[in-house]
């Protein structure tokens, strides 16, 4: 009870310095919830570009609104409030990336299954999760941490109506209460519900993994070391026999900001094969996006410098690949991947 008193005689003092303008004392407060902020945000927008801006503009509304701060909603939910209408904003008003054309020279990609709807995803490195995944999360949540970061819910999100998004990851995603929710977004809690009600049926829609599914191994376990190493070993190998193996049979590959998207085994299949049927010596390189295996991919040259051609993010089941998703290079950095490797 001291330590609770002691904490709460240290955080009224960090408020009063920095409502008559502490700068430090502002970055004080807010520092334990900028990266969780940041995941939200990247949950509502799908780009680390567009999140990253959104929570900057979220920390320069609370600093200059920090004299309307009541105190009648803890900061952290008062954080969220703002960080959530930016994001609203944003989404409303945002021009979202044009799709790209194909671009992989000397290499013609088969029809595809269909055109994707999402364009504008980027994936998000793990590396920026710390601090952000043991977030304290209200009694209503329904997700894990992780499943709430994966590509597929992401995806599924973007083509949510913007306050259908907002209402499901405060609700479901976070625990916020309805009452709390409805405070943020300025509503209703019957229209909270409301909304909740609609968003939870547009995502068993929209879904990209299916509910009967095996749970993907535990992160860096030897399940999940042992499928990427096959996975590697067939995608270098240009072995597209060896990788139809690891495939499930609806498995699903993507590739924004391209829309081209390929579902079901033989469709993938189709497409790998033209890839290794081009010749290109290909080096995978491990990190993490979104709580799952991703790999820089490098194609070398005649020179013998490997230059890094994009992102490539495996989504598991069980011992199989149920989804892989490629990124531009321009991502590459953000995985601290160089754009090219020494000979």
């Amino acid at each position: 009870m001291r330590e609770e008193g002691d904490a709460r005689v240290v955080m009224g003092d960090l408020m009063s310095r920095a409502r008559a303008g502490d700068g430090n004392a502002f970055r004080e407060l807010a520092e334990p919830y900028r990266r969780e902020l940041q995941v939200h945000c990247y949950r509502m927008l799908g780009s680390v570009q567009d999140a990253e801006d959104a929570l900057q503009d979220t920390l320069l509304a609370a600093w200059q609104g920090l004299g309307d701060f009541q105190g009648r909603a803890s900061l952290r939910t008062w954080l969220y409030r703002i960080a959530t209408n930016r994001c609203l904003n944003a989404r409303r008003s945002a021009s979202r990336r044009q799709a790209k054309e194909w671009n992989v020279p000397d290499v013609q990609p088969p029809e595809p299954t269909r055109l994707g709807e999402v364009v504008w995803l980027e994936p998000y490195p793990d590396a920026l999760f710390d601090g952000a995944t043991h977030v304290p999360l209200g009694p209503e949540a329904r997700y894990e941490q992780t499943e709430s970061i994966s590509l597929a819910f992401v995806t599924a999100l973007q083509v949510l109506p913007p306050r259908q998004t907002a209402v499901l990851i405060l609700r479901d995603v976070l625990g916020f209460h309805a009452s709390e929710v409805a405070d943020m977004l300025d509503s209703s809690v019957e229209s909270v519900n409301s909304a909740l009600k609609r968003a939870r049926a547009g995502l068993r829609h929209r879904r990209l993994t299916a509910t009967d599914r095996e749970r993907p191994p535990a992160c860096d376990s030897p399940p999940e070391d042992a499928i990427v190493a096959k996975f590697v070993s067939a995608y270098e190998s240009a072995d597209i026999d060896a990788l139809v193996t690891l495939l499930t049979d609806d498995v699903f590959m993507s590739m924004p900001p391209m829309p081209l998207e390929y579902e079901g085994r033989d469709a993938v299949a189709r497409f790998c094969d033209i890839l290794f049927g081009s010749g290109r010596k290909v080096d995978l390189v491990r990190t993490r996006a979104n709580g799952q295996p991703a790999f820089g991919i490098y194609v070398s040259t005649p020179t013998g410098i490997r230059h890094g051609t994009g992102l490539l993010v495996l989504a598991l089941t069980g011992d199989q690949i149920c989804a892989m998703t490629r990124f531009d290079n321009s991502v590459l950095p953000w995985f601290g991947l160089p754009r090219s490797l020494p000979r």
